[in-house]
């Protein structure tokens, strides 16, 4: 039995073509799991939005299953992400600028969708995944942490402690989750967690598109972390083209000089 995950997508479509192809020459899954954050922050929000429900309906809805992040939510809800109060009046102006520019983006975004593709991303918040696998046993799957799509709990350098407390009232061997993008893959009590990292804006290895997935074999699991490169410096060209209300963040976001 295998598993792919792919997750935090970030309107970036030629990655998630890239990540798209290379699942393909990986051969045949028996479940594909999109873990969320789809659409904000990347230049062809409302493309990759349809591009993943057109995997959906070419691979079946019990094959490729959907769920949300918090960037999703901000579009579809209108939340936004807690700011941490300046505590040098040097450092306002650059403060209200960067909070402009983020809200900026998600409204972009969100102007791009249509009733149906509204309702799509409104259907996949606070969801989560889970799988019976023959022998194995449960893998589960989410967000950020089991209930809440914001917490970064779950990262690779998280106390055991704190990163065990996110998982005690969830049953389960393989947990496995995005939001850090990061790839990770580390022991917890009973449990195991994996982050397959981030298909649109991986923190770590700019530039790379990156995904993964997991063979079970009896009671074993192995996870095979997969990097794929897409043109950072076409998107930037496209979104200075379009008039992309936040080129600099973006060209920030992918170490653009």
């Amino acid at each position: 039995m295998r598993l792919a995950l792919i997750s935090d997508i970030h309107g970036n479509l030629p990655a998630l073509e890239a990540v798209l192809a290379d699942l393909e020459q990986a051969g045949t899954m028996d479940k594909v799991w999109i873990l969320g954050d789809l659409c904000a922050f990347g230049t062809q929000p409302l493309a990759c939005l349809r591009r993943v429900r057109q995997l959906q309906d070419t691979l079946g809805k019990d094959v490729c299953q959907v769920i949300g992040g918090n960037t999703d939510r901000y579009l579809a809800l209108g939340h936004r992400p807690k700011a941490r109060p300046v505590k040098e009046e040097s450092a306002l102006q650059s403060h209200i600028h960067s909070i402009q520019e983020r809200d900026a983006v998600l409204n972009w975004a969100l102007a791009q969708l249509n009733y149906d593709d509204y309702s799509y991303l409104t259907g996949i918040l606070g969801r989560e995944l889970s799988w019976e696998v023959p022998e194995y046993g449960r893998v589960i799957g989410f967000h950020a942490i089991p209930g809440d799509d914001e917490p970064m709990s779950l990262r690779p350098d998280t106390a055991d402690e704190e990163a065990e407390d996110t998982l005690l009232d969830r049953e389960g061997w393989l947990a496995v989750c995005g939001h850090t993008h990061r790839w990770m893959d580390r022991k917890l009590d009973h449990w195991r967690v994996i982050n397959p990292g981030s298909v649109g804006l991986s923190f770590t290895q700019i530039g790379m598109a990156e995904w993964a997935y997991v063979t079970f074999d009896g009671a074993q699991a192995e996870v095979a972390f997969r990097n794929v490169p897409f043109d950072a410096k076409a998107i930037l060209e496209e979104a200075i083209a379009t008039g992309y209300p936040a080129v600099n963040m973006l060209k920030e976001s992918f170490e653009i000089r």
